[in-house]
């Protein structure tokens, strides 16, 4: 778990319904021994998370580059509500500036009522 706590990128993989993996590099914020990702709620990852929970997540860079000695762990994915959103929106607001800055352009500029946001909370 402290490798994902360090991590800036960890690359998220989630399962096609004929079970071939499909990873992505996500931002992800650990908190009480879980692991929080946020992405746009029309992804693909949470269509796929929707019908399968089942995740593995390693560190990883930005493009999905993973080192060959990086930690891999399996977990199990669930969409959170609203509240739990916010908790997140906190968390990663306070991991990554980027996120800070890209949240607050979202809410100038209306984005986030067009792209509605999903949350993700991995237990392992």
């Amino acid at each position: 778990m402290t490798a994902l706590t360090r991590a800036d990128y960890v690359s998220l993989t989630t399962y096609r319904k004929d079970g071939t993996p499909v990873a992505t590099p996500v931002w992800g914020v650990v908190d009480d021994g879980r692991l929080y990702v946020w992405t746009e709620a029309g992804s693909w990852k949470v269509k796929r998370l929707r019908r399968d929970p089942r995740v593995t997540v390693v560190p990883c860079d930005v493009r999905g580059r993973i080192a060959p000695d990086a930690p891999e762990a399996t977990g199990t994915g669930r969409l959170l509500d609203a509240e739990g959103t916010e908790k997140v929106r906190r968390l990663m607001g306070r991991k990554y500036l980027m996120f800070r800055l890209g949240d607050t352009w979202s809410n100038l500029t209306g984005r986030r009522r067009r792209h509605p946001i999903a949350t993700v909370e991995i237990s392992f």
